[in-house]
C-alpha cells in the first residue's frame, strides 16, 4: 500500500482540527448548561465547589479556542499550498482526493469566519 500523499495528509489534518474545534464548542455548551443547573440548585452543600470547578473548566475551554483558530488557519494555508502545487504538477492526484481537500478548505473557511 502506497503511503498517503502530502495532499491527503494536509486534508486529514485540517479535517481533524475542524472537528476538534467543533467538539470544544459542544463542550462549552454542555458546561454552560451544567453551570445554569448548579446556579439553580442551592440545596446541594457541594454546589458552590462544583460551580467554581465548572466555571474554571469553561474558562479553560474558552482559552483554547483562539489557538485552535490559529492552528486551523495554518493547516488551511498548508492545504491550499498543496492544492496549488498539485495543480502546478499536472494534477496527478485523483479527483476524489482533490474534492475532499476542497471540501475541507470550504469547511475550514466557514469555521474561521464564524470564529472571527
Amino acid at each position: 500500500m502506497a503511503p498517503p500523499s502530502k495532499l491527503a495528509v494536509a486534508t486529514s489534518s485540517l479535517v481533524r482540527l475542524v472537528k476538534e474545534e467543533a467538539s470544544y464548542h459542544k463542550e462549552m455548551a454542555q458546561q454552560e448548561a451544567r453551570i445554569k443547573k448548579l446556579e439553580g440548585d442551592s440545596t446541594d452543600e457541594n454546589a458552590e465547589y462544583q460551580l467554581r470547578q465548572e466555571r474554571q473548566g469553561l474558562e479553560e475551554t474558552k482559552n483554547v479556542l483562539p489557538s485552535m483558530q490559529q492552528k486551523i488557519q495554518e493547516a488551511l494555508a498548508r492545504l491550499e499550498q498543496e492544492l496549488e502545487s498539485n495543480k502546478d504538477s499536472g494534477g496527478e492526484q485523483d479527483s476524489e482526493q482533490v474534492t475532499k481537500a476542497n471540501n475541507a478548505v470550504s469547511d475550514a473557511k466557514k469555521v474561521i469566519s464564524e470564529g472571527s
